[in-house]
């Protein structure tokens, strides 16, 4: 009497492994858990076209704004208070359409005052805007 038999060998697998599929589905979503919040807490910023980044800017046309640790602004080395800004951006945008702007605020200024001169830089309709930074030692 046999006990083993040989027809078993000759079955085809119709079960598809579904462990590797559930290990990507969990390492998607372990991905999209921590890529949400960063979404979440962005800042609208207004990106040139590809049309518009075709065309280089002229050096002559890049202000810039400077902000102190003590919250005092300078436009291009000029102090001007903050209601005074908003008056000198629009008429630069007026003179200049194509005018770009630098803001270069120091390391422990306020957040909140980075986000005014950024909002009345909006206001003035510039759309043309880059923060300088330095590289971490």
């Amino acid at each position: 009497m046999r006990r083993y038999s040989n027809h078993t060998a000759l079955h085809t697998l119709s079960e598809l492994n579904v462990t590797p599929l559930l290990d990507l589905a969990f390492v998607l979503l372990i991905i999209f858990m921590i890529t949400t919040p960063l979404l979440e807490n962005s800042i609208d910023l207004v990106v040139p076209t590809s049309s518009t980044a075709r065309h280089e800017i002229n050096p002559s046309e890049v202000q810039t704004i400077s902000i102190d640790r003590n919250e005092v602004i300078k436009l291009n080395q000029d102090i001007i208070t903050s209601s005074d800004l908003l008056v000198a951006l629009k008429q630069l945008k007026t003179s200049q359409p194509n005018v770009a702007f630098v803001v270069r605020p120091h390391r422990d200024l306020p957040i909140q005052k980075f986000i005014g001169i950024m909002d009345l830089l909006q206001q003035a309709g510039i759309t043309k805007v880059g923060v300088m930074t330095q590289q971490e030692k």
